[in-house]
């Protein structure tokens, strides 16, 4: 499945949350890798909107919560050729047109990526 969007700056919020030791883990045991302490932000189109709408209801990795945080799902991605997760925070409230990924790299390094830059995710199903 293929999500489009742009990379914009976040609040710092998913640094937080793929810095706790649990997260890690869990990240690493599902998707094979040791995250890079931050996520790329992406605001989707209004097709990969949908699509993601789609991939909550059809999530086969979640991320158990820990007291007190929230729960997300997981799916292995690609960006380009650098292996990557699409994570979905299940948070009451959160915005439906957001994509966060996280990769062992930082992304917006690897590929050179600015605020406003167009890019394709491919989420492995």
């Amino acid at each position: 499945m293929e999500l489009s969007g742009r990379v914009f700056s976040g609040r710092g919020e998913g640094r937080k949350y793929v810095e706790l030791s649990w997260v890690k883990q869990q990240i690493m045991e599902k998707l094979g890798f040791n995250p890079y302490p931050g996520t790329l932000n992406l605001q989707l189109d209004d097709e990969s909107m949908k699509k993601r709408q789609l991939l909550t209801e059809d999530a086969a990795l979640g991320v158990c919560t820990s007291e007190g945080c929230c729960t997300g799902l997981l799916f292995k991605a690609t960006i380009e050729v650098v292996s990557c997760g699409v994570v979905i925070p299940q948070v009451e409230g959160y915005p439906c047109d957001v994509l966060e990924v996280v990769a062992d790299v930082n992304l917006r390094q690897k590929l050179g990526l600015s605020d406003g830059d167009r890019v394709e995710v491919t989420v492995l199903l």
